[in-house]
């Protein structure tokens, strides 16, 4: 059926204006005015903005670690996305070593079959660099569509892998048109640290963060974007902390290195002073990179107004806290790194950022769906809102008052790191290639509707990388 969306305001990364959207077979066909009503299904968007799809390029859903698994699936993961605006996720296969790359896909195929409420794709981890991966790479990305790898530069052994393995990636994707990702600490210094404090009788969940130091975040992204020159490839750099690492950013864009760089909004409103709650409540808390020191908030929203990071991801990768998180109640090295973000992603960077005048309403657009859309070969079908794209839509009302609480949120798990958080702006209905699945706030979407993307090379949209000069 013909669909009408009418009396919002359009907003994309570079245009706000009044205007109706006629929508057929999933595909936005008219945007104007006074189009005709016969036969077709009316929404009337009145005082609320038409936001394109929320693209969310850091998640993982149903994924193993420490022992345990993510509490949120494919289905509650991308139902949860969904009911906060987003309608893409690009989640990580994990690869083993001595394994085929393409027997990671399909264990993240077979995860996500018939799951999945909104659209998804996969980056692919890379752990070792050797000739049987050389020679497979390039038809894996072929076959799946899979244009980014995710190289780990911290867990030692366990994700992380060596510097001969991330410069040969790199010179490997700027062969075949790949995005690197890099998980940027420097696995090695951490794993000392850590080991002392736990010598030390140091086991509470705050030792987790202050073994994790911005200084080894700062070194290993400065040093993946030495690589990065050397190599002459791409890279983008996942879940930026702090001013450390930020700074390493804008002096490699300033030397015309190709690099981007992301942040979260858990990294953006709370603070390393979380992981400090009594009765093991900071292990809610407990991620990697971890919180930081409060003032470095400033420095990443700055960052984000002046163009040094582009995207923001969730970082989705949510335990309970009773059941999983108190794996690690006597180490802290115990508790699953992770948290529940997925959800309250775009509604905390538009009540943060947009309301709050830090960025604008086109820089919103542009962080939550626009650039991860072009970076990561999904553009101009997703990422904004224009006639031939996909008609991923959200209904967003600006004036709602809302706080956030696990009693009300839809991921899987049984607490919300943004518990009591007051925030204005949510989503009223969300259309996934044109049907809702979310209608007044009610989830009317179906498990398995989602569909797997196999996207485009890096490169194929040509971004200015050019952006402000930052202060810290």
């Amino acid at each position: 059926m013909k669909k009408i969306i009418k009396n919002g305001i359009i907003v994309t990364a570079t245009d706000i204006y009044r205007a109706d959207l006629c929508i057929e077979n999933g595909i936005i066909t008219q945007i104007g005015a006074d189009f005709s009503e016969q036969g077709a299904e009316v929404t009337d968007a009145k005082g609320c903005y038409l936001f394109p799809g929320g693209i969310d390029p850091h998640t993982h859903l149903d994924m193993p670690f420490g022992g345990t698994v993510t509490k949120d699936n494919f289905e509650t993961g991308t139902m949860a996305a969904a009911f906060g605006g987003t309608t893409t996720v690009i989640d990580f296969c994990l690869t083993q070593k001595g394994k085929s790359l393409q027997s990671a896909v399909e264990t993240w195929h077979a995860k996500s079959k018939n799951k999945a409420v909104i659209d998804y794709g996969f980056h692919l981890q890379i752990v070792e660099m050797n000739e049987t991966v050389l020679k497979e790479l390039p038809k894996v990305m072929e076959e799946e569509g899979i244009t980014s790898l995710k190289v780990f530069m911290a867990y030692k052994n366990q994700f992380q892998a060596d510097d001969e393995t991330l410069f040969q990636t790199l010179i490997s994707a700027k062969e075949h048109g790949a995005l690197v990702m890099v998980h940027a600490e420097n696995g090695d210094v951490i794993d000392y640290l850590v080991k002392k404090a736990l010598a030390e009788g140091n086991t509470d969940p705050i030792y987790h963060a202050l073994t994790r130091p911005p200084e080894a975040e700062g070194e290993a992204t400065g040093r993946a974007a030495t690589l990065t020159e050397l190599a002459k490839s791409q890279l983008y750099v996942v879940h930026v902390t702090c001013a450390e690492a930020t700074r390493k950013i804008a002096e490699a864009r300033n030397k015309g290195i190709d690099i981007w760089g992301e942040t979260c909004p858990q990294y953006l409103v709370l603070d390393q002073t979380y992981l400090e709650k009594p009765d093991f409540e900071g292990a809610k808390y407990v991620w990697s990179p971890p919180l930081r020191e409060k003032w470095n908030q400033e420095v990443l929203w700055n960052a984000l107004k002046t163009g040094q990071l582009q995207t923001l991801g969730s970082d989705q990768c949510s335990f309970d806290f009773v059941g999983q998180k108190d794996l690690g109640k006597d180490d802290f090295s115990k508790i699953p790194n992770g948290g529940p973000i997925i959800e309250d992603r775009v509604c905390i960077l538009f009540s943060e950022g947009v309301k709050k005048g830090r960025i604008t309403l086109n820089q919103f657009v542009d962080l939550t769906s626009t650039r991860a859309a072009k970076l990561f070969g999904l553009y101009p079908k997703k990422g904004t809102i224009a006639i031939g794209g996909d008609a991923d839509i959200v209904i967003f009302d600006p004036t709602v008052e809302r706080i956030i609480s696990a009693e009300t949120h839809h991921m899987a798990v049984d607490y919300n790191a943004f518990e009591g958080m007051k925030i204005i702006g949510e989503p009223v209905s969300v259309l996934s290639r044109g049907e809702f699945v979310i209608r007044d706030k009610q989830f009317v979407g179906s498990p398995g509707k989602g569909q797997y993307l196999k996207r485009a090379k890096y490169g194929t949209f040509k971004e200015n990388k050019e952006s402000k000069p930052l202060t810290i």
